[in-house]
């Protein structure tokens, strides 16, 4: 188990979700109960997202929902980097279960959209749930990570760490929640320019953003002052907190925003996503070479 610092006290939950029994994601609380922390921990992994990691990911948050004395939660990760976004052996896997021979399309493309939808379900249950989310990221957070801290209340940062909205350059429309989030947090040209570029933002370029709120010299200065954050909120009415959520939520959304904004890219890409592109890119990247797309 990599150490992350500040979470010493932290009483670890019990959760390995329906992938057997090596966790890659952990739940516990401190605090008396009132602080949960939400830990990404495949660090050999870079902590990319694979089935176990969905799978786990469902059950801790489920966990730490079904324990009334949490007031906040703080997400955080083991090893060198928040995330590297979504393992590719795994999208691979999953783009060979929908375009396997036989099938007929428009059903596979049907099962791909609910699988589709349940991902973007799994970083929206963030915004669901009844107490904040706070992100702490270090090292890199790439394509599905700026989805994951986008979903959060408040996040913070290391200098060392950088922000990558990496789906263009491996060939897909980002769906899980970064296309709806993202202007609302750093206004629609900044979120362009991620988008579009996939260029690598720094923390201290973030803070400027506003896609984080401070940004620290090193990792356990980020987890102290977290931690503090933390349980100040903890302290405060959960009802007036829960409140106070769920009100900035719907005044940024107008309504159903990110919830309109979401179905429509979970169609696009279930009707687009299984073309050749995405396996191009896949391939290329293996065998070391630029990809070849054909014209559109």
């Amino acid at each position: 188990m990599a150490a992350v610092p500040g979470l010493e006290t932290v009483h670890w939950l019990e959760v390995y979700g329906a992938s057997g029994s090596v966790p890659v994601v952990r739940a516990g609380v401190c605090e008396g109960g009132a602080v949960g922390a939400l830990v990404l921990a495949r660090p050999a992994a870079r902590n990319a997202w694979d089935g176990a990691m969905w799978a786990q990911w469902d059950a801790a948050v489920a966990a730490l929902r079904a324990l009334d004395s949490v007031r906040v939660v703080v997400l955080c990760a083991e090893g060198p980097a928040f995330t590297g976004g979504l393992d590719l052996g795994y999208l691979a896997a999953t783009l060979g279960r929908h375009t396997a021979g036989g099938s007929d399309p428009a059903r596979a493309r049907a099962r791909f959209l609910r699988e589709i939808a349940a991902m973007q379900a799994a970083y929206s249950a963030l915004e669901a749930a009844p107490w904040p989310v706070i992100a702490a990221v270090h090292g890199a957070c790439v394509g599905a990570g700026v989805d994951l801290v986008t979903a959060c209340d408040l996040r913070y940062a290391t200098r060392d760490a950088y922000f990558c909205v990496k789906e263009v350059d491996v060939g897909i429309t980002a769906d899980l929640g970064t296309l709806q989030r993202l202007p609302a947090i750093v206004g629609q040209g900044a979120a362009a320019d991620m988008a579009l570029t996939a260029r690598r933002v720094s923390g201290e370029e973030a803070a400027a953003l506003g896609l984080v709120s401070r940004c620290f010299a090193g990792r356990a200065e980020m987890m102290e002052a977290v931690l503090g954050v933390a349980r100040d909120i903890a302290a405060k009415s959960p009802l007036a907190v829960w409140g106070t959520k769920r009100t900035l939520l719907r005044a940024r959304d107008g309504g159903s925003g990110v919830a309109d904004g979401l179905d429509r890219v979970a169609l696009h890409n279930a009707a687009f996503l299984l073309g050749a592109d995405i396996r191009e890119t896949v391939a290329a990247r293996s065998e070391r070479r630029p990809p070849r797309f054909s014209k559109l």
